[in-house]
């Protein structure tokens, strides 16, 4: 569907409207701040759909656009080869004029410090910015022993950026009607009928897998949440496997919160990748969601999982 074609609920048109007036500004110098904006709301809100259709717009050649997992990963790469952040910005944006990050999130003290030093340059460079995210600006780093050290970051976020709210009753995702990419996988309670026995490299490591074929991964929820990995392997694993089979999702609470933090950011690679995944739970969607308060991401996790077909089988006694 062409986004343009979406009718807009309230917030969203006014997103829309403040949208707009920053594309035509995109390249120009601009006579006051803020320069940017940064979009919050619940999961299914139409951000990253906002988000998209502002980034056609805008017609500058010098633009990029990220979901935050992938350009944390490769700004801590290229950190790691040219020794600074600004060198790695300059390897990773040269003279870009707008730069958007979806999914912008910040949960980890030590990434909270990287964060920092990345907002500062963009707005030192006047860089035009535009982020989606599940926080409003001040529950950012909602750890209460490390929040306050975040709070100039935060401080300086308002400052640069118009923030608004995308809030509303309405999870898009939850209404259904898309059935490609992400959405052509399943989810089912029950057990996965695959078997076998193959190894993948991850992270220093070799991961146990049922198959591992040419662009299908089929692995179990234990094998891939439940070791020391990263956002950043698991998009390795998304570009060299198409099909993903996930097995053994069990309930939330009777895993560490650590596994289920992982099984969140998994998913959120593989719906930002569109790539179809299948799920074989031990437990209905919805009771995934009363995990919430344990570990908050989950509430997208779950929302995302809604795009899924369940099938009738699965859903009888």
């Amino acid at each position: 569907m062409d986004t343009r074609d979406i009718v807009l609920d309230h917030d969203q048109r006014i997103a829309a409207d403040r949208l707009a007036d920053i594309a035509a500004r995109v390249g120009k110098r601009w006579g006051r701040k803020p320069s940017g904006l940064y979009l919050h709301g619940g999961p299914g809100r139409g951000k990253t759909m906002l988000m998209d259709r502002f980034y056609a717009q805008v017609e500058s050649k010098h633009k990029r656009r990220f979901h935050f997992h992938s350009f944390f990963a490769q700004l801590n790469a290229g950190i790691h080869e040219y020794g600074t952040v600004d060198a790695a910005v300059d390897a990773l944006l040269g003279g870009v004029d707008l730069v958007c990050f979806d999914e912008f999130h910040v949960h980890d003290s030590g990434d909270a410090t990287l964060v920092a030093r990345l907002l500062e340059t963009l707005f030192a460079r006047r860089i035009t910015l535009v982020v989606t995210s599940n926080y409003a600006p001040e529950q950012l780093l909602p750890n209460p022993l490390f929040h306050h050290l975040f709070e100039p970051t935060i401080a300086r976020i308002l400052e640069h950026l118009d923030v608004l709210s995308v809030n509303g009753p309405v999870d898009y995702r939850r209404l259904g009607g898309r059935h490609t990419g992400f959405a052509a996988g399943r989810y089912a309670v029950g057990e996965c009928a695959v078997t076998g026995l193959a190894e993948v490299p991850i992270a220093h490591r070799r991961m146990r897998a049922r198959r591992a074929d040419e662009e299908t991964l089929v692995v179990d929820f234990a094998e891939i949440c439940g070791i020391p990995v990263s956002a950043a392997d698991f998009l390795e694993l998304a570009r060299r496997f198409r099909h993903w089979t996930l097995c053994g999702v069990p309930a939330p609470h009777t895993v560490p919160a650590d596994w289920v933090m992982r099984f969140v950011n998994l998913v959120d690679v593989l719906y930002d990748a569109d790539l179809d995944l299948t799920v074989y739970a031990e437990v209905p969607l919805t009771e995934l969601g009363e995990q919430v308060p344990r570990v908050p991401d989950l509430y997208r996790t779950v929302s995302r999982l809604s795009e899924l077909t369940v099938p009738q089988a699965a859903v009888l006694p």
